[in-house]
């Protein structure tokens, strides 16, 4: 004999809300923003050398972004300087020009793919996480690719700063419509009927 499950109120008399509304209420949170875990909501992911001043751009949003162009110019700069000794060295030790040809052509494509994964890394998340950490090793090769890229984003705006702007304002909205939705909510303002008397 089967037994039915009954269904009783909360503690105070709160009828329990359907999950369809619970999950409305609930603040959805993306990639660039956090659960505030409270009244509110989402809180905006910070990023590096920038915190959360990309918000509003204050707390020297402007001074960051030129110390962050200027520091990934300058270290851009310093490492074509050593690639240039290192190539030197290379002469010095009269390897074969095949050599000198190699590491030139492994240089510029790693420097080639870390500017463009980098800079893609900008505007959208990665998909592919596997890809990613494969792609690791190559961008690591051709790290300047990866600074100039900074060094152009910066001028701009905050690295990742589009990305994240877009969605936290995507966060926000749909945390406002689950509050909206949870103040219409009939049980909700029943409860609240029961609660006064």
């Amino acid at each position: 004999m089967s037994r039915r499950k009954s269904v009783s109120p909360n503690e105070g008399g709160e009828t329990a809300e359907t999950p369809a509304v619970a999950a409305a209420a609930a603040p959805s949170t993306g990639g660039g923003t956090h659960d505030g875990g409270g009244p509110g909501g989402p809180r905006p992911e910070p990023i590096r050398f920038f915190g959360t001043t990309w918000v509003a751009h204050d707390s020297g949003y402007a001074a960051r972004r030129v110390g962050v162009a200027a520091g990934s110019l300058t270290a851009a700069v310093g490492a074509c300087f050593l690639l240039r000794f290192a190539y030197q060295g290379l002469e010095i030790a009269n390897a074969s020009p095949f050599v000198g040809v190699l590491v030139i052509v492994m240089f510029s494509v790693c420097g080639a793919i870390a500017f463009r994964k980098t800079w893609e890394g900008f505007s959208k998340r990665p998909v592919d996480a596997a890809r990613e950490e494969a792609l690791r090793s190559l961008k690591g090769i051709g790290f300047i690719g990866s600074l100039i890229a900074y060094f152009l984003r910066s001028l701009a705006e905050a690295p990742g700063e589009g990305l994240r702007r877009a969605e936290y304002e995507t966060a926000v909205t749909r945390y406002e419509r689950g509050r909206t939705a949870r103040t219409r909510n009939p049980a909700a303002r029943r409860s609240g009927r029961t609660r006064r008397k």
